[in-house]
Formats: C-alpha cells, sequence, structure tokens
C-alpha cells in the first residue's frame, strides 16, 4: 500500500516538475516576443528578463542534474535549448549584433570558468574571490588531522 502512494507522489511531483518548467519556459517565450502579451495582444521583448528565466532553467537542470527522471531531464533540456536559440536568434535581429545564448552549456562552464581573465562574471556564473588556481582553493580548505 505504500508503494502506491509512493509512486503516485512520485508522479504528481513529476507533473508538477514538468509545469514548473513549461511556466518558466512560457515566461521566457513570453519576453522573447514569441507569445503575445495578454494584455496588449502584441509580442514584446524584454531580452533581460527573457534571460532571467533561461538562467534559472540552465541553474535547475545544473542543480538537479542526476535527480530527474528522463522525462523530465528531456523536457527540461528541449526547453532550455530551444529557448537559448530563440534567445540568440531575438537577440541578433534587435542589436544587430551576435550575442551569446545565456546559461552555459555544462560541458562549456567549466572552460568558461576556467578561461575568466579579469572579466566581469556573467549572470550564470557564480562570483568567486577565491584562487584562480583549483589546486590553490583545494589547499585552503583541506584539513590534516594527525601528524
Amino acid at each position: 500500500m505504500a508503494e502506491v502512494q509512493t509512486s503516485v507522489q512520485s508522479g504528481e511531483l513529476s507533473q508538477r516538475f514538468i509545469e514548473f518548467v513549461m511556466m518558466h519556459a512560457q515566461n521566457a517565450a513570453l519576453f522573447l516576443g514569441q507569445i503575445p502579451n495578454p494584455k496588449t495582444g502584441e509580442g514584446e521583448v524584454n531580452l533581460e528578463l527573457a534571460k532571467m528565466f533561461i538562467d534559472q532553467l540552465a541553474m535547475i537542470q545544473e542543480k538537479t542534474r542526476g535527480n530527474l527522471t528522463s522525462e523530465e531531464s528531456t523536457v527540461l533540456r528541449n526547453a532550455l535549448s530551444n529557448l537559448q536559440m530563440a534567445y540568440v536568434e531575438v537577440a541578433r535581429r534587435t542589436s544587430g549584433v551576435a550575442t551569446p545564448a545565456p546559461g552555459p552549456k555544462p560541458e562549456q562552464q567549466s572552460a568558461s570558468t576556467e578561461k575568466n581573465t579579469g572579466v566581469e562574471p556573467k549572470a550564470s556564473e557564480p562570483i568567486s574571490t577565491a584562487p584562480s588556481s583549483e589546486a590553490e582553493s583545494k589547499k585552503k580548505f583541506t584539513k590534516s588531522y594527525g601528524s
């Protein structure tokens, strides 16, 4: 009996998570001008707010890595990649200049943080005052027990 309740709760949580992701994706699409504003009936572009919602989805993807069902992971990955591509297209149209997609892809994240050479960090990157070398950082916080 407890197993049935657990699986029902798990299914409900999975559905809520997907709804949460889709709500964020809709908000980003609204600010990318892909969905008309309900009040005006026209598409409006606000790249700053669109980037905020896309960065939040990227953060959720990073923080939930390994803890999602395959369906949840697929929905999140697809929504995020579609929004990132749409962001780039809208940014190019509005400014005429190539703009990188918000939120670095996981495989790019380690490379982009290693190359950070005094350039202001992006909104999706953590601000750190720690030494640039990972080895120095680990030395600073290791504790030795014994002699």
